[in-house]
Order: structure tokens, then C-alpha cells, then sequence
């Protein structure tokens, strides 16, 4: 597991969980290369649970961690969202944890969230309760509706890497940032940038006023659990 991360203004700490697998030679391998695989063979659940079970003995064996985290991300399945098993234990988890719920933010992808609207929006209320906050993941790549957003209660907005990466050069991409950052901050919701490769792409969201900002150009994805600890 590794995490990456930044704020556009200097603040705490922010970063989100991505998760890597080592295949038999010891390679990482992204999780666009094994996903698919364990949502079709109904996995998924297992490996986020895995996840939250990491993230929790992390900080609950590391706890000093948690003096400059202002945030930590972390992405669930849309398997995930519809099984009620599996909110009641992250219910019971953040009950029994040492970590504050309004320093984890639950990451959903946007078409996860539409094809499941009525249960998305049943957990994200639940876990907004006890003070976790929520990202909407990808906004942009998938059934992108603005009427699908005004009505899920999410605090962030992740806008599609798709389009950031040509922002500087290609002004149709400009124009969808623009808009998702504009419709996004009307409705009380906070936006955050993906695929931030350079000072160029940087210096334009900035200009947009996007509010937060993620990839290569700001932060490498760094271990965060020893290999002794896997």
C-alpha cells in the first residue's frame, strides 16, 4: 500500500491509500490490472475490507501520525456500497478506533455511485453521521450529470485526470475542468484535480480555483506499510 497527495496551500497533511499487488516475480502491479477481476468474481468487498483493516492498525500502531493528518482518502467499490455487512463494520471500526472520522474521507467512483444511487446515498449518510466526508472519484469519465451530483451528498469532487492533463493545451479539456469546478463549488462542494504532472497544470487549476490537487507533479506514491508488515 502506498499513499499520495498535496493541498494547493500550504496546510496539513492530505494523502490518499492506493493499493499495489506484487505478482510471482515480485513486480507491482496497479489495480487497473486485477479490479476488474475482483468485482467480477465478487472480491472486491474482501479486498476493501483488507484495506480498512490496514489503514486502521496503521495509524492505531502509529498514532503520531495522526497529530498532522488533516486528511486521509481511501477508495471503495461500488460491490462495497451494497453491503450492509460491511458499513456496519466500518461503523463498529471508526467506534473503536483512535482515529478522529473526520480525518478519513471514503472514495467513491462516479458511476459506482449512479448505478447504486439510493444505497451510495444510504452509506454515505451513515458514515457522514459519525463525520467521515466523501469524494466523488473520476467525475467526468463515466454517466457525468450534474443532477446525479446536486443529489449525493458528497463533499468532494475529484475531476477526471482526462481532462486535467491537456488543461494547458487543449481549450475543450480547459472548458470541462472549468465547468466541473464551477458547478462543483455552486453546490457547496469542494473540487480536487487529478493527473497533476507539471508547474504548467499546477499554475492553471490554481488560476481555475481548483481547491486541491493530486499526481506526479506534486507527490511520488510512497510505501506506507512495510513489506515486514504486509
Amino acid at each position: 500500500m502506498s499513499c499520495a497527495g498535496k493541498k494547493l496551500e500550504r496546510g496539513h497533511v492530505h494523502f490518499e491509500l492506493l493499493l499495489r499487488m506484487r505478482d510471482r516475480e515480485g513486480n507491482l502491479v496497479g489495480p487497473e490490472s486485477f479490479l476488474p477481476s475482483a468485482e467480477r468474481y465478487d472480491l472486491a468487498t474482501r479486498i476493501d475490507r483488507w484495506v480498512l483493516d490496514a489503514m486502521f492498525s496503521w495509524f492505531n500502531k502509529y498514532p503520531e501520525q495522526l497529530d498532522d493528518l488533516e486528511m486521509c482518502a481511501v477508495n471503495l467499490s461500488g460491490q462495497s456500497l451494497s453491503d450492509e455487512k460491511f458499513l456496519n463494520e466500518i461503523v463498529e471500526q471508526l467506534s473503536s478506533s483512535n482515529i478522529p472520522a473526520g480525518k478519513i474521507c471514503v472514495e467513491i467512483t462516479e458511476t459506482a455511485a449512479i448505478l447504486n444511487l439510493a444505497k451510495a446515498s444510504q452509506f454515505i449518510k451513515t458514515l457522514k453521521r459519525l463525520g467521515c466526508s466523501f469524494a466523488l472519484d473520476d467525475f467526468g469519465s463515466g454517466l457525468s450529470s450534474f443532477a446525479y451530483l446536486k443529489s449525493l451528498p458528497v463533499d468532494f469532487v475529484k475531476i477526471d485526470g482526462f481532462f486535467v492533463k491537456d488543461v494547458v493545451n487543449d481549450p475543450v479539456d480547459l472548458a470541462m475542468v472549468k465547468a466541473i469546478n464551477d458547478m462543483a463549488h455552486a453546490m457547496g462542494k469542494l473540487t480536487i484535480a487529478e493527473f497533476v504532472e507539471d508547474k504548467e497544470i499546477l499554475q492553471k487549476l490554481v488560476d481555475l480555483g481548483v481547491d486541491y490537487v493530486q499526481g506526479y507533479g506534486i507527490a511520488q506514491p510512497a510505501p506506507l506499510i512495510n513489506e515486514s508488515t504486509r
